[in-house]
């Protein structure tokens, strides 16, 4: 079965467009339209993706600037097709989330969510380099203008707070990219930004260590990690709740990604080196995160900090350096976007039922009086604080399964994540469900409307927890090829420079 991947790049922008020139009143419909096509496409590659093939299947590589060595070569693995998924996913459902309320200049609206999918789908998509940084780079753009125009509060500072954190970390990513090439192409080689390529020019150990350190500076901003999570609180007060459910549930889950496809497979040295600065700094965020959870009452903000410490677990878990954290923090980054995602919708629920307010205070008593609303509650928050039994409980298993061999002390200490996340998983729900019913609560159920947002995210979440060897059959592969690649041997150029190949296996 042949599937051109370039189709389901850019059918959301396609749809954007399109959006964008028909009536107002019909660019919700088209954008719906759009992502559910998207969702389709990524349910087949699901379905026909060959789990035992190593490698990347379904490739398209075209030549894009060839006197630069850039190349637009997509393709799909073990580690970016579990996060396609999600991205289909969550867009579809937050796009239909959308369509629930009446937008202010609806075709432009449209059309930068949509464009913002297709950012994020290069993203994961992109094999060679210099494709992968415009199209992370370009997640900003329309991020930027969702969260200026059709913001709360104050969506201009926040704005800016998150275009110059991101932007630094994007220029930092920028110098990196080209020195891998640049350096990569030294001798007899080919300036070439291709991921295959570059695994096979290893760089020196000195100029491993200071790319490794400006890669890194991106993805922890883009997570956010601590003490790089600044523009966060302000962020995520200020966005539109649709926009904020898929950045905090796919955008950082790209920066995740770029640690597994670049950093450790490009530079395997500097990973070894930085390790416990980068274990470290996951234990911090898993910390602070959860100790900010339990302190604030802003809804938004408790869920934003759990996303801090969640990533936290995500980072613990890939530079524990072995097969069993790698998989595990791949199989949370799919979790925590499943679960972020419908805790963002209901925080909207609660917030319509409290008079408009998103503070944890006014909320409470609809326990009784809404009880499906609050099952569906129940089954996230518990996924939410990896209750026995949940596709998160089996990631956070693997990931300190996998630190434990490693670091025990981080471990030991890493463990404690998981107590606190209780703490502020369940505060949130006594505090929204059965608490003194709030000052200006109505109680009802959720509608049918709500519910086709709602219910089919959370039998998803069901769905995960019941087999979580779904995911991780697909991507075991690829995590060990990256966990631990062919050993590369010297082979001698009839120039006299020497370049590097991976040894073949011998049957």
């Amino acid at each position: 079965m042949t599937l051109h991947l370039s189709v389901v790049l850019f059918l959301p922008l396609a749809f954007g467009v399109l959006g964008l020139l028909a009536p107002p009143r019909m660019a919700r419909w088209i954008a719906l339209l759009g992502s559910a096509l998207v969702l389709a496409y990524a349910v087949t590659l699901l379905t026909d993706f060959d789990s035992s093939a190593p490698g990347l299947q379904y490739v398209t590589d075209e030549t894009w600037i060839d006197e630069l060595g850039i190349s637009y070569k997509l393709g799909i693995d073990g580690l970016n097709l579990v996060l396609l998924a999600l991205t289909a996913i969550l867009w579809f459902f937050c796009t239909l989330w959308a369509t629930h309320r009446e937008w202010d200049r609806p075709r432009l609206f449209y059309l930068h969510f949509m464009l913002a999918e297709t950012a994020v789908l290069g993203a994961l998509l992109a094999q060679d380099l210099a494709l992968f940084v415009v199209f992370f780079d370009l997640m900003l753009v329309p991020f930027f203008f969702l969260t200026g125009q059709w913001g709360e509060g104050r969506r201009v500072q926040a704005t800016m707070k998150l275009v110059i954190y991101t932007l630094v970390g994007s220029l930092l990513m920028l110098t990196a990219a080209i020195a891998t090439g640049v350096l990569a192409a030294e001798g007899p080689a080919e300036l070439s930004f291709a991921f295959s390529d570059l695994a096979q020019r290893p760089l020196a150990e000195s100029s491993q260590n200071w790319i490794f350190l400006f890669f890194a500076a991106a993805f922890l901003v883009k997570m956010p990690a601590f003490p790089l999570h600044g523009w966060m609180p302000d962020g995520y007060r200020c966005m539109p709740l649709p926009v904020l459910a898929v950045f905090s549930g796919v955008l950082s889950k790209v920066a995740a990604y770029g640690f597994l496809k670049i950093c450790l497979p490009l530079f395997p040295d500097a990973s070894q080196n930085f390790q416990t600065l980068l274990l470290l700094i996951a234990l911090a965020s898993i910390l602070y995160g959860s100790a900010m959870a339990f302190t604030t009452t802003e809804t938004r903000l408790i869920l934003g900090y759990s996303s801090v410490a969640q990533l936290g677990f995500i980072t613990l878990g890939i530079f524990a350096l072995n097969d069993q954290g790698a998989q595990g923090a791949l199989l949370q980054a799919f979790n925590h976007g499943l679960v972020v995602a419908p805790a963002f919708f209901i925080v909207a629920l609660l917030a319509a039922r409290a008079g408009g307010s998103q503070d944890l205070r006014d909320m409470g008593g609809i326990g009784m009086r809404a009880p499906v609303l609050a099952a569906m509650f129940l089954i996230v928050a518990f996924a939410t604080l990896a209750m026995p039994g949940s596709a998160n409980f089996v990631a956070e298993f693997y990931i300190l399964l996998g630190v434990f061999t490693e670091k025990v002390a981080i471990a030991i200490v890493a463990s404690t994540g998981v107590v606190l996340a209780a703490v502020y998983g369940l505060r949130l729900y006594i505090g929204a469900v059965h608490n003194r019913t709030g000052p200006r609560v109505e109680s009802r159920e959720i509608s049918l409307r709500e519910g086709l947002v709602l219910v089919p995210l959370v039998l998803l979440i069901l769905a995960i927890a019941l087999y979580p060897q779904f995911a991780l059959e697909r991507s075991e592969q690829s995590v060990t090829a990256v966990i631990s690649p062919p050993p590369a041997v010297a082979v001698e150029t009839p120039a006299g420079w020497t370049s590097y190949a991976p040894l073949e296996e011998t049957p």
